[in-house]
């Protein structure tokens, strides 16, 4: 069903969808490989969820052309629970981490993506950029006899470096000449051929470690089900989520972006969580979407849900088949690939705006990318961005609330008020009115503003009770209908006065 709909869109090409998919899958090796040695798991635990996720999103996600797996900002938090209770807990952990992603999925809550800022995105994308660049750096070093690690030199750095350099010139150089085969393919292919041809003395993946491994098999986490292993797993599990669904969600708006068209936030939700349960299932670290491989894929001519299927697929015909070539990839042609990725993935644009933009924005911006560097924590570094935006944001709205005075030909001093009214604009809005210098009667008019929080049923609750101890008749006029409802509902909460007290009513209609 899913391969009829993709043959019936006028822009399905299977053949850069397959080679698409084949040179992401190439990609996903090292990476998958790098991010179980990070998590403290052997590397096919790694290979086995890029796979599976990458299967399942394909088939079921919310983004076509998306490309899922193991990656970084999973395989960072699950260090320290690996380490204390072994693999086992992993497993479970990342069953319960796709039950809490399907879960939010169902309620519809991937729409708060929305939320996000575009400084926080561009902090996003670019901090991301440079953590993909930093991380191919370990590749230029080398382990001695005594377990130290230091830089390459001499011949060995050389021929790293031009290795390097070539494949990333392929890469932007092919396509001027021809856009039939993906450029990255043809760099890895002609970079492992070189190397294997001549016997050039450099490292390989098979160098990291060895990808040979079967089929996933079933597997239940051996774990005791009781509460005790519901602490110890929930919250990993509950950071692993959000984690994963941010990272997802955010590259799902990237790739919308390169491709002019807009994913499924929800579904995509429900699709990472149920990857997630059956990659738990299976032995599997878990996993989110990857902005790299995403980049990859789209820029290869992957726009549909095949080239997904083919990176996934292939991933597993390389562990069971194919390890003893893949072994033999230069990882100089990866880490050239990876450079023209983080290269690819860095919004140059933001630099020219920096003047052009709020100052609030652009230390946003600079903020994400830091924190993403640092510390490699995604969640954290959106979460403190979109705080430190929508702070901003109620800050200038606080400032905003003017009153326009004046007293009609009855005596009437008339408040018009203009701007929001919320927690941050409550003290400017109480320095508007003289209450003892005011005439008898006083109209308070809302025609240019609203009432919208506790906060603001409370200011305005407080100004009609100084009006009515002195005995001054305040009127509330140009109340829309969801502020009335905002303070009828409140009644129950705070004592607003307007049931009982005379002096303050609620007055829609034109007074005379």
């Amino acid at each position: 069903m899913v391969f009829l709909k993709m043959l019936k869109k006028k822009e399905f090409n299977a053949k850069n969808e397959i080679l698409s998919g084949l040179t992401v899958a190439l990609a996903l090796v090292p990476e998958a490989v790098a991010f179980s040695l990070i998590a403290g798991v052997s590397p096919l635990v790694g290979l086995y969820s890029a796979f599976i996720i990458g299967l399942i999103t394909a088939v079921l996600g919310g983004r076509p052309g998306m490309i899922s797996g193991a990656t970084g900002a999973i395989a960072v938090v699950v260090v320290a629970l690996v380490a204390t209770h072994g693999v086992e807990y992993l497993f479970a952990a990342v069953v319960l981490m796709g039950l809490i992603q399907m879960a939010i999925g169902a309620l519809k809550l991937g729409k708060f993506i929305r939320l996000v800022p575009h400084a926080v995105m561009f902090g996003f994308v670019n901090g991301l950029a440079i953590v993909i660049f930093m991380s191919q750096l370990d590749q230029f070093k080398i382990t001695g006899p005594d377990g130290i690690s230091s830089w390459m030199s001499g011949q060995a750095l050389y021929i790293m470096l031009g290795l390097v350099v070539l494949t990333m010139a392929i890469i932007h150089f092919l396509p001027r000449f021809t856009k039939a085969v993906p450029s990255s393919l043809v760099a890895i292919l002609v970079i492992s051929a070189a190397v294997i041809f001549f016997a050039i003395p450099t490292r390989t993946v098979g160098d990291i470690a060895s990808i040979a491994g079967g089929f996933p098999e079933f597997h239940l986490p051996l774990v005791p089900l009781n509460w005790d292993t519901l602490m110890i797993i929930f919250p990993y599990s509950l950071i692993m989520a959000l984690v994963g669904l941010i990272e997802s969600l955010l590259t799902l708006t990237v790739v919308d972006e390169m491709t002019e068209t807009r994913g499924r936030g929800n579904k995509e939700c429900m699709a990472q969580g149920l990857a997630n349960v059956t990659c738990g299932f299976f032995g599997g670290m878990g996993g989110c979407a990857m902005i790299g491989q995403s980049i990859i894929n789209v820029s290869s001519g992957g726009r549909n849900r095949l080239s997904g299927i083919v990176g996934a697929v292939g991933l597993l015909v390389f562990v069971m088949v194919g390890s003893s070539l893949i072994e033999q990839v230069p990882m100089a042609a990866l880490v050239g690939l990876m450079f023209m990725v983080a290269i690819g993935t860095f919004e140059w644009a933001s630099l020219k705006i920096i003047r052009k933009v709020p100052a609030t924005d652009v230390v946003v911006m600079f903020l994400v990318a830091g924190v993403t560097v640092i510390f490699h924590n995604l969640a954290v570094a959106v979460i403190i961005g979109v705080v430190i935006s929508a702070l901003a944001f109620a800050w200038e709205n606080a400032k905003r609330i003017r009153a326009r005075k004046y007293v009609d030909a009855q005596g009437i001093k008339h408040y018009e008020i203009w701007g929001p009214l919320f927690f941050g604009s409550v003290a400017a809005f109480n320095e508007k009115f003289d209450v003892l210098g005011d005439p008898q009667q006083v109209i308070i008019d809302f025609k240019e503003s609203r009432i919208v929080d506790h906060s603001a049923i409370e200011a305005v609750n407080r100004i009609t009770e100084r009006y009515a101890k002195v005995g001054k008749k305040l009127q509330l006029k140009h109340l829309s209908e969801d502020c009335l409802l905002l303070l009828e509902n409140a009644s129950s909460l705070i004592e607003v006065n307007y049931v009982e007290d005379p002096t303050y009513r609620l007055a829609v209609d034109e007074l005379s």
